[in-house]
């Protein structure tokens, strides 16, 4: 099989004077996953390394970067998911950890539970020698402060730039990875998309992977990365499958904001997004391409 590693850094229309910097945080993620691949390395280690990277750029709603709730406080939401055997652990709610990725793939490989939740979730980083952070050093960097006052304030169309990443590996594995800050004064303990199987993302080696961005409450009405990966077994391709997928949220919800990439078990790709941009960058055969 031929590796292939795949990154998007959200879908979003706030972010048009930082698109260069949005480019290039996208583009390391996206070497950093390959690097991972071409040493022989997991689609897991890959999807992770890549979404790592985006966490620790506060220019990304995930991690450094994740926009406030209503208490002015920082939640995050996270999962990965692999497609051999469904393995899938998640995070919802965490704070105080930089890479709440991580923290989410500890749950899938060494609990039985695949959701963790707020406190919960935190005392389980702990517990796994994952190391905390002052909230303070999360709140510093939130690119909720790029924001207007009046952007700030929570809208039920409006979408938190979710970031991910899915891989497939030598071997043919499949695995994705989303992280992300929520949107802009959300209530406190709000849950979006991101950790919620099917919603934010998926991956299933026999259907394909698929990664999602954009408006929660609207992506988790219809299963919106499973309704794309099932679109993908039906014998559409990955980008046939994205931009009905997209269409198919439109029609049942309305206008509203969202993105997602696809990656098909024969590794061929495809994205859609109806916002401003969405900046996604691939490696494939190793060859690099990035759009927006």
């Amino acid at each position: 099989m031929s590796a292939v590693i795949f990154v998007h850094g959200g879908a979003g229309n706030d972010f048009d004077d930082r698109l260069a910097e949005f480019r290039a945080g996208v583009s390391r993620a996206t070497w950093a996953g390959w690097q991972v691949l071409s040493q022989g390395g997991s689609a897991l280690d890959a999807v992770e390394a890549a979404v790592c990277v985006m966490e620790d750029d506060p220019q990304f709603d995930a991690g450094h970067g994740s926009f406030l709730n209503a208490n002015q406080e920082v939640e995050m939401d996270a999962m990965v998911m692999e497609g051999a055997q469904l393995g899938y652990g998640s995070v919802a709610a965490i704070q105080r950890v930089a890479n709440p990725v991580r923290v989410a793939r500890l749950v899938m490989e060494r609990t039985r539970h695949c959701i963790v939740v707020g406190a919960g979730a935190e005392q389980f980083a702990r517990q796994q020698g994952v190391p905390l952070c002052p909230m303070e050093e999360l709140v510093a960097g939130s690119s909720t402060h790029l924001l207007r006052p009046e952007d700030r304030v929570f809208r039920p169309g409006q979408a938190g730039d979710t970031v991910g990443a899915i891989a497939m590996d030598a071997s043919g594995l499949l695995a994705v990875a989303v992280s992300t800050g929520g949107t802009a004064g959300k209530l406190p303990g709000r849950v979006g998309d991101s950790p919620i199987i099917g919603c934010g993302a998926y991956a299933d080696n026999a259907l394909g992977a698929a990664a999602a961005t954009g408006n929660g409450e609207a992506l988790m009405k219809v299963l919106f990365s499973k309704s794309a990966c099932d679109l993908m077994a039906q014998g559409l391709s990955p980008q046939q499958a994205a931009e009905q997928v997209l269409g198919q949220l439109e029609r049942k919800i309305g206008p509203t904001q969202a993105g997602i990439i696809l990656v098909n078990p024969a590794g061929e790709v495809g994205a859609a997004f109806n916002t401003h941009h969405m900046v996604h960058a691939c490696i494939r055969a190793g060859e690099f391409w990035i759009k927006d």
